[in-house]
């Protein structure tokens, strides 16, 4: 008897597994495009990953009783949850909104606390390796924020886990920090390879959807 139901119809699409999350300083790669941040860049061990792509509508409804006539998009916002694990002080910084390329050390620094203030702008790129270990999603904020309170919640089994929040931030040249090059695309984009060098790519902010060539090719993390 022949399968029925929902099948898979290509298994090397399936996702399963985190993604590596890499972050970096927003105005000094604002002008690239594609994934370039290196493997050093990566805050670490992670216990999970999270895309939000959030869209808000206004809905026109009309006659009696009310049916729905037509959606209108509001307001669109792109973000990335995740917790890392890796409890240093790049990776607390970053969990402050501060610039994590100002603490180098594993197990040397100070973080003010009373201090608060603006997010830093860093640039963040989500990379996922399908589990066939070729092909890549990478999701890229070129101008975001870290906006979440830090929680580190100490266990007698089991590792902390940091959550932050990174919000996309408008990277267009209408704003003091971005850049042409993302104009079309002011929240970053969503990137697949290939393997071969050839991406197919799907901007936010937009619905339409892209082929370019990068000229850097992402492998597995």
């Amino acid at each position: 008897m022949s399968r029925t139901g929902p099948i898979t119809q290509d298994t090397t699409t399936v996702a399963l597994g985190l993604a590596q999350i890499r972050v970096g300083n927003s105005a000094a790669y604002i002008g690239q495009r594609g994934a370039i941040l290196p493997v050093a860049a990566s805050i670490g061990a992670l216990a999970d990953t999270k895309f939000i792509g959030n869209v808000e509508y206004f809905k026109l409804e009309s006659g009696y009783p009310l049916i729905e006539d037509v959606s209108f998009p509001l307001r669109e916002a792109a973000a990335l949850e995740c917790a890392f694990k890796e409890v240093t002080p790049a990776n607390v910084a970053l969990s402050r909104g501060l610039d994590p390329d100002d603490f180098t050390a594993a197990h040397t620094g100070v973080i003010p606390l009373g201090t608060i203030s603006t997010p830093e702008f860093i640039r963040m790129e989500a990379i996922y390796t399908y589990p066939d270990g070729t092909n890549t999603m990478t999701i890229i904020f070129p101008r975001a924020q870290v906006t979440s309170t830090t929680e580190i919640t100490f266990a007698t089994e089991d590792v902390a886990a940091v959550p932050i929040v990174i919000e996309s931030k408008s990277a267009d040249d209408s704003v003091s920090g971005g850049d042409k090059l993302w104009n079309g695309m002011p929240l970053g984009m969503i990137i697949w390879n290939d393997g071969t060098g050839t991406t197919t790519s799907t901007t936010s902010s937009t619905s339409s959807t892209i082929s370019t060539t990068s000229s850097t090719t992402t492998g597995p993390p």
